[in-house]
C-alpha cells in the first residue's frame, strides 16, 4: 500500500502509507504516558526492602498474589516474638499518593490486624490496631532497596 494515495471529498487530507505509520507511531506515542501512569501512580509503593527504625528488624515487601506480603529476613538477636521467616500478609488499597488501608493476617500468630501504611520516598509508617482500634502501634521504616 506505500505510494498510494487517497484524497477525500471536500477536504484537503491525503493518506498514504508513510502518513498511516507516522500516525500509528504518533498515537502509540501520546498512549505511552497512559502506559506508564500505573508505574508513576505508584511511585511511594512499599514494595522493596525496609528496615525498622529502632533497628529490631528487616523486611522485605513483595506481592503476592493479589496481597502483598512482609517477610521478616532479619531480626536483632534477642528478640523472641520475632523470627527469621515469619510473614505478614496484607490486603491493602491506596486511598491517596503514598497512602494505603486494609487488613493484615499474621499467620504465626493467627492474628488479624487493621493497617494504615504511609510511605513517603524512602520513609515508611505502620500502624497496625487489633480488638476494633483499643491497641494499636506504629513504626517508623527506612527503605533499604
Amino acid at each position: 500500500m506505500q505510494g498510494i494515495s487517497r484524497r477525500f471529498p471536500g477536504n484537503q487530507l491525503e493518506e498514504t502509507g508513510m502518513n498511516r505509520r507516522r500516525s500509528s507511531l504518533f498515537g502509540s506515542v501520546l498512549l505511552l504516558p497512559l502506559a506508564l501512569a500505573p508505574a508513576v501512580a505508584h511511585a511511594d509503593d512499599p514494595v522493596g526492602q525496609w528496615a525498622r527504625q529502632d533497628g529490631a528488624s528487616k523486611v522485605d515487601i513483595a506481592r503476592c498474589g493479589s496481597n502483598i506480603c512482609a517477610t521478616n529476613t532479619w531480626i536483632k538477636p534477642g528478640n523472641t516474638s520475632e523470627k527469621k521467616g515469619d510473614i505478614l500478609v496484607m490486603t491493602l488499597k491506596p486511598v491517596a499518593a503514598g497512602d494505603y488501608q486494609g487488613s493484615a493476617f499474621d499467620p504465626q500468630r493467627k492474628l488479624n490486624y487493621h493497617l494504615t501504611l504511609k510511605v513517603e520516598g524512602r520513609a515508611m509508617t505502620t500502624r497496625g490496631c487489633v480488638l476494633g482500634g483499643l491497641l494499636c502501634k506504629s513504626v517508623a521504616w527506612s527503605k533499604i532497596r
